[in-house]
């Protein structure tokens, strides 16, 4: 991906890190929107990252989360290892959930293959447009119920996502609220999730909708963008 030439106008900092392994990562099974935690290793990757940001100097003014424990969890580790004072604001947003895996959600993702084949799983686990199959009215009322616990205003949990659907309703909330702040010149942190944030990376390195299915972001490592004042990437690197 070429970025834009580096000019001596303003630039701005954007951090964004997945979550740390869950324990339906370690099962191999397709997670979405089910409210699991990290696993010991996922617990250790978060401390990792807490680790590379803290050695880096970096600190932040505001930290944007999911309502999933997963990213609320690898939040809290890397605060913690900040230290920050005083504490940044914090943002929950549903609007960088992981998208929802439907019916897929809790399988394991070898018998999907070898259930459905090869293309209808790369399809549904990689590609753009392609929705899963919908979940139950009973299974999204519990999501429901559970994000809304935590103060989200979201009226309904959605049946099934496609990446292009994280997009249409993550788009929204970065333009309203996380772009301008980044504009003001705040420091800011998203801690989210694999489709989440490669939704939110297709629209800021103008990722072609064949392009991103090659795209992977890997758990516990942060991701530092280097923006224009138009928010343009100029860089990006992952901490070592």
């Amino acid at each position: 991906m070429d970025f834009k030439k580096e000019t001596n106008t303003k630039t701005h900092t954007l951090v964004v890190l997945r979550h740390g392994e869950s324990e339906w990562n370690k099962e191999n099974k397709f997670t979405g929107w089910t409210d699991v935690d990290l696993s010991a290793r996922g617990i250790e990757e978060a401390k990792r990252a807490g680790g590379l940001l803290k050695r880096g100097g970096y600190n932040f003014d505001i930290v944007y989360t999911s309502v999933l424990r997963r990213a609320i969890h690898t939040m809290e580790i890397v605060l913690a290892i900040l230290g920050t004072e005083p504490m940044p604001q914090i943002h929950f947003a549903w609007q960088l959930n992981e998208r929802h895996y439907g019916a897929l959600q809790g399988l394991n993702k070898d018998e999907v293959k070898a259930r459905y084949g090869e293309d209808q799983f790369k399809a549904w686990r990689r590609g753009f447009a392609a929705q899963p199959p919908p979940t139950t009215d009973e299974e999204r009322q519990k999501e429901l119920e559970a994000i809304t616990a935590r103060g989200a205003k979201l009226e309904k949990v959605p049946a099934t996502e496609s990446l292009a659907d994280v997009l249409s309703r993550l788009l929204p909330y970065w333009q309203s609220d996380i772009a301008p702040r980044i504009q003001e010149g705040k420091s800011v942190l998203i801690v989210a999730h694999g489709n989440s944030l490669r939704a939110l990376a297709k629209h800021l390195e103008h990722i072609s909708n064949e392009g991103i299915a090659d795209v992977e972001i890997p758990t516990g490592n942060p991701l530092v963008y280097t923006l224009g004042d138009d928010l343009s990437v100029l860089r990006k690197k992952y901490l070592e």
